[in-house]
C-alpha cells in the first residue's frame, strides 16, 4: 500500500492532477492487476450475502417503493430488480436504485468502520447493473467489484464524514465510479472526471440517521449507485467535473470537512489533513478481506452486544429484579446509537423499526429478554411495546469509554473492538459484568462467518419468499461467478413465484 497526503490548495497553485487524490484512485481503478484468489472468494460469499437480505426485505415499503421506480424505466437489454422475472430488464441506473434500497434496508449486509463507516456491500448493485447491461463477464464483474470494495475502504480508512456531520455515502459513491470504471475498461483520465463528478454529487448529510430516522436510510446507498452510473455516462461522454475535488480552494475538504474547521483556526493551507492509503501498481486489491458482515438485522455496533446479551441472560434468572444497565462503550456507539445521542426517539417505544436499529437500549434489551434476534419479529410494533421490555430497557444508559474508543480506531486487527463492557446491576446489590470486543460472526470472532455460513443465512433470510429450486440456482450461479460468460449474469437475479411481489402506492413514474 501507498499512503497519500491530501491537504487544500489555492487555485493559483495550479495543483498537477498527477498530485491530486481522484487522479490517484483512478489509477488503481485503471490498473489491469489479477483478482486475488481470496478476494474473489469473498466478493461471491458478499454477493450471496446482499441476495440474501435483499429478499427478506423485497416486500416492505421502502424496496417495494424504489421497485416500482425502476420498472417505470424499462429498457431491452437492460438490468434485472430483484424480485422480478430475469426477463423483464431496466435501466441501470434504476436498477442500482431498486437493488440498492432492497439491500440496504434489513441493514443486515457487511460493514467496515475506520476512521468512518461504511457497508461496501453497497458497490455491488450499480455495479452488477451495469455489467449486466453492457454484457459483461463474470470476471469482469469481479474486478469492478474488486476496485469498489479497495476505494470505498481505503476512503473510509483515513477520511473521516461523520466528525463533520456528512453521511457516509460521500465515500461510496466514488468508489461506486471507480468500480464502474475497472468494469467497462475506461481508461484513467474518464475515471479521473467520474470519480470527481462522483463526490460532486453526493455529498449529504446524517440527518438521515438522527432523530426519527425514515426510509431514507435504506434509500441513501441507492442514490449515492444510481448518480454513479449517471457520472460514469457523463464523463464516457466527454464531460468534465469540478476540480480538484478534493484539494481544491472550494472544494469539500476545504468547506465541508477538516479544513472548514481549520479556517477558523489558522491557514487552511497549511495542514495535511489525511493521509489515505491506496494499492500501489500491480499491487492486489485485498480490501474486502477487511470487511465483516452481519449476522444480525441492527446497526454494526449492536453485533457483539446482541452476542454479549445471549450469554449474560444465562446468569439472570428473573430480569425483572434488574435495577440498572451500563454500557460502556466506543464514542461511536455512545453518541450515535446509545444515550449520548440525546434522541427521545431512541426510548420510543413507537419510533419507526430505522430508529430503533439504531438504539442500542432497545436492541441489548430485546436481545436480553429473548435470547433470539429476528430481523421482523425483533422490531415489530407490538414487540417494541411489551411493558417489561420498556420498563428494562429505560434502566439503560451507555458511556463512552476511552479504551474502548481507542480500540474502536486501532489499525492494529487484533485490538480493534466494536462492542464493549456492560455492567448489570440487580436489586439485591449484585452487579454483573461480562465484555465482548466482536461479533461472534467477525473474522477475529468465535464463530467467523465462511462460505456455508453465507449460504445458510441466505436460505434462512429467503425460506417462504422464494422457491427451494430457485434458491438452489441462484446459489450455484453465484459460486460459479468467475467463470459466467457475457450475458449470463442475469443468473445473479433472484426470482419470487409469481404475484408474490408487492404493489405500492402509485408516484410519477
Amino acid at each position: 500500500m501507498q499512503t497519500h497526503p491530501v491537504k487544500v490548495h489555492p487555485s493559483k497553485a495550479l495543483l498537477k492532477r498527477e498530485d491530486q487524490l481522484a487522479w490517484k484512485i483512478a489509477a488503481v481503478a485503471a490498473d489491469p492487476v489479477a483478482v486475488p484468489d481470496d478476494t474473489a472468494a469473498m466478493i461471491i460469499n458478499r454477493v450471496i450475502d446482499n441476495a440474501s437480505v435483499a429478499i427478506a426485505a423485497i416486500n416492505r415499503s421502502a424496496p417495494t417503493s424504489a421497485r416500482q421506480m425502476a420498472l417505470g424505466h424499462p429498457r431491452p437489454g437492460g438490468a434485472t430488480v430483484f424480485g422480478a422475472d430475469p426477463a423483464v430488464r431496466v435501466s441501470p441506473e434504476w436498477a442500482a436504485w431498486a437493488n440498492g434500497t432492497a439491500v440496504r434496508e434489513l441493514d443486515m449486509h457487511d460493514t467496515f468502520l475506520a476512521a468512518d463507516y461504511s457497508h461496501p456491500g453497497d458497490n455491488i448493485p450499480p455495479i452488477l447493473a451495469v455489467a449486466q447491461t453492457t454484457g459483461k463477464s463474470g470476471a469482469e464483474l469481479l474486478r469492478g467489484l474488486a476496485t469498489g470494495y479497495e476505494i470505498h475502504i481505503d476512503l473510509v480508512r483515513a477520511i473521516c464524514l461523520h466528525e463533520h456531520k456528512v453521511d457516509h455515502i460521500a465515500h461510496l459513491c466514488p468508489a461506486q465510479a471507480a468500480g464502474l470504471g475497472t468494469l467497462l475498461g475506461l481508461d484513467q483520465a474518464t475515471i479521473f472526471q467520474a470519480v470527481q463528478q462522483a463526490l460532486h454529487v453526493s455529498v449529504t448529510f446524517r440527518q438521515s440517521r438522527k432523530g426519527e430516522i425514515s426510509s431514507w436510510k435504506a434509500f441513501a446507498p441507492a442514490h449515492a449507485g444510481k448518480l454513479a452510473v449517471e457520472a460514469v455516462d457523463r464523463a464516457m461522454r466527454g464531460e468534465g467535473a469540478p476540480s480538484p475535488i478534493y484539494e481544491g480552494e472550494d472544494s469539500v475538504i476545504a468547506w465541508v470537512l477538516a479544513g472548514r474547521t481549520q479556517r477558523y483556526q489558522g491557514d487552511v493551507y497549511e495542514p495535511v489533513y489525511y493521509e489515505v492509503p491506496l494499492p500501489g501498481p500491480g499491487e492486489g486489491k485485498r480490501a474486502i478481506l477487511d470487511s465483516y458482515t452481519k449476522e444480525h438485522s441492527a446497526e454494526y455496533q449492536s453485533q457483539a452486544l446482541i452476542d454479549l446479551a445471549f450469554r449474560m441472560r444465562e446468569k439472570i434468572g428473573d430480569l425483572e429484579q434488574v435495577e440498572k444497565i451500563l454500557l460502556h462503550t466506543s464514542h461511536h456507539t455512545h453518541y450515535v446509537i446509545g444515550t449520548g445521542a440525546n434522541d427521545p426517539q431512541k426510548m420510543d417505544p413507537t419510533a419507526s423499526r430505522e430508529t430503533l436499529d439504531h438504539s442500542i437500549m432497545y436492541i441489548f434489551t430485546v436481545a436480553l429478554q429473548d435470547g433470539r434476534w429476528h430481523h421482523v419479529d425483533s422490531y415489530a410494533p407490538e414487540r417494541a411495546a411489551r411493558p417489561n421490555t420498556v420498563r428494562l430497557w429505560h434502566k439503560m444508559e451507555t458511556r463512552e469509554d476511552p479504551e474502548w474508543t481507542r480500540r474502536y480506531h486501532s489499525r492494529d486487527p487484533n485490538e480493534l473492538a466494536f462492542g464493549g463492557r456492560v455492567e448489570i446491576t440487580l436489586k439485591d446489590g449484585t452487579v454483573l459484568t461480562d465484555e465482548l470486543a466482536v461479533a461472534n460472526a467477525h473474522p477475529l470472532g468465535a464463530k467467523p462467518f465462511g462460505r456455508a455460513d453465507y449460504i445458510r443465512k441466505f436460505r434462512i433470510l429467503t425460506e417462504g419468499l422464494i422457491d427451494p429450486a430457485e434458491a438452489d440456482r441462484f446459489i450455484a450461479a453465484a459460486e460459479n461467478l468467475p467463470n459466467l460468460k457475457a450475458g449470463e449474469l442475469d443468473g445473479l437475479n433472484v426470482r419470487l413465484p409469481d404475484g408474490k411481489l408487492a404493489v405500492g402506492r402509485p408516484g410519477i413514474f
